[in-house]
């Protein structure tokens, strides 16, 4: 029972990324040192020269720069070796004619295991799991998806910029946004927790600081 519940504690949201050297295409780095003072995006993909995992590290690519933009690093990673990595990335930019500019893992297995990575079943694969960690190295967001299903990246980088916003608003993120059904490309203002912010969040309304339907559904521009 011990050994089964050290296996399953891995990372939760909020905790700190775990430190860890790892070797990668772009030589041996310290996560999350090697980020420090930067977002960054770890995502695992089950093996290299896979169909699906080669669409993702286009659709990766191809967006870099968007993340860039928003101070976000990405990472890649799975249970292969260097070597493979860079001669897949040869291929991407062969065969596609996508230059991958971000570093991919080359893991052992134990840094996948770090983090609950490994496909129940499945030997050595990893799932394709997503780990947003913010510019203090806090694990922010946690994905998992089956091997058969690819990720959507726009979603990945629309939580980015979500949770950027967010924290530095103190709002919340409509579902959808910036394309909400109710409340269009607005915000969320946080619900009053008092009856004194309740009726305050309406005399707001009134005096069109902020939009509301009720004092616990508030809204506003960014």
């Amino acid at each position: 029972m011990e050994n089964i519940q050290q296996k399953q504690s891995i990372p939760l949201l909020g905790d700190n990324f775990p430190n860890m050297k790892v070797q990668t295409t772009h030589g041996v780095m310290e996560l999350p040192k090697a980020f420090a003072g930067k977002w960054f995006i770890l995502f695992s993909h089950p093996a290299d020269f896979t169909p699906v995992c080669t669409t993702e590290f286009v659709a990766f690519q191809n967006r870099y720069k968007k993340f860039k933009e928003l101070n976000c690093e990405l990472i890649g990673l799975s249970v292969d070796q260097v070597f493979s990595h860079i001669k897949w990335e040869e291929w991407i930019n062969e065969k596609l004619q996508v230059d991958i500019q971000f570093p991919i893992i080359a893991d052992t297995g134990a840094f996948a295991e770090t983090l609950g990575l490994i496909h129940p079943g499945k030997g050595t694969n990893t799932v394709r799991a997503v780990f947003v960690v913010d510019d203090k190295a806090k694990i922010r967001v946690i994905l998992y998806y089956p091997q058969e299903l690819g990720r959507n990246i726009d979603e990945i980088l629309r939580i980015v910029e979500a949770i950027q916003i967010a924290d530095k608003s103190n709002v919340a993120m409509p579902a959808n946004w910036p394309n909400n059904e109710i409340v269009k490309d607005h915000v969320i203002v946080p619900p009053a927790t008092d009856i004194k912010t309740a009726k305050e969040r309406l005399e707001k309304a009134k005096a069109g600081e902020i939009e509301c339907y009720d004092w616990w559904l508030c809204h506003k521009k960014v």
